[in-house]
């Protein structure tokens, strides 16, 4: 294991930084330093989490590699379950920004012993996605990735696009009974993922939760772990019927301007 990092002035002792996300040299362990010649690149970018295990820190790292060995590419994005704070994930969600679209899924599979889902998209298809869909803007705003994030592009609000995309949503409504908390949780989500999109509001993980809390009078651990009422399920229909008319208002606008 070796980490480089560059020494800083400080009052009474200078110092060395190192990130809390690393797969070694643990608090207290004595460590040897040497200087090196140029200055190293950077293995990898952490966004908007405030901590990753060294093991999911490793993972990535020999994800990077062997796509590295296999293609050329833009950007490699980790995203999704994985990054929560917990050993518990059945498989990896990758975003690979390449043109070229060789079957990499089975050869990560096969040298990890690890499920993964890969999601190929080139520069220009991404943008656009990141335009017109919330779900993408919320995936890129917590990830591990290889090299910088541009910054988001400009949203365009295609309301019959998202007029489909809020129909997942109704799920919950149909099968409130049935569905366990995680799934609850996920419609919840996407259901207010798109009206923050909508009003230009910030999406996150983190933004949306309390919006969630805000609009439907709910604590979100009651969500998750499904035990909300038949309250929750009033207010949430309220605010779907006012969401979807909403959509389809502005949708029918928009085909009678183009």
């Amino acid at each position: 294991m070796e980490l480089i990092s560059k020494i800083s002035k400080g009052t009474k002792m200078d110092q060395i930084y190192i990130p809390k996300n690393r797969p070694g040299f643990h608090t207290g362990e004595y460590v040897k330093i040497i200087p090196v010649n140029e200055r190293p690149k950077d293995n990898y970018y952490v966004y908007n989490i405030k901590e990753v295990p060294p093991i999911k820190i490793e993972i990535a790292k020999q994800i990077f590699q062997i796509i590295e060995s296999m293609i050329n590419y833009d950007n490699i994005i980790i995203t999704g379950s994985f990054l929560d704070e917990n050993f518990k994930f059945n498989d990896i969600d990758i975003i690979i920004i390449t043109e070229n679209k060789k079957e990499i899924e089975k050869s990560i599979k096969e040298k990890l012993k690890i499920e993964v889902h890969t999601i190929l998209f080139n520069q220009s298809l991404l943008i656009e996605a990141l335009k017109i869909d919330p779900k993408w803007r919320l995936m890129l705003s917590r990830c591990i990735s290889k090299k910088r994030i541009a910054p988001l592009p400009q949203r365009k609000l295609k309301y019959r696009y998202l007029d489909v995309q809020l129909i997942e949503s109704k799920t919950l409504m149909i099968n409130f009974n049935y569905l366990t908390g995680k799934e609850k949780y996920k419609l919840t989500r996407n259901m207010m993922a798109i009206s923050m999109f909508i009003k230009n509001k910030n999406i996150s993980n983190k933004s949306i939760e309390k919006e969630i809390e805000k609009e439907l009078d709910t604590n979100i651990e009651d969500l998750k772990n499904n035990l909300v009422t038949n309250d929750f399920f009033k207010r949430y229909k309220t605010f779907y019927s006012k969401l979807e008319k909403e959509i389809i208002e502005n949708a029918s606008k928009q085909e009678k301007d183009a």
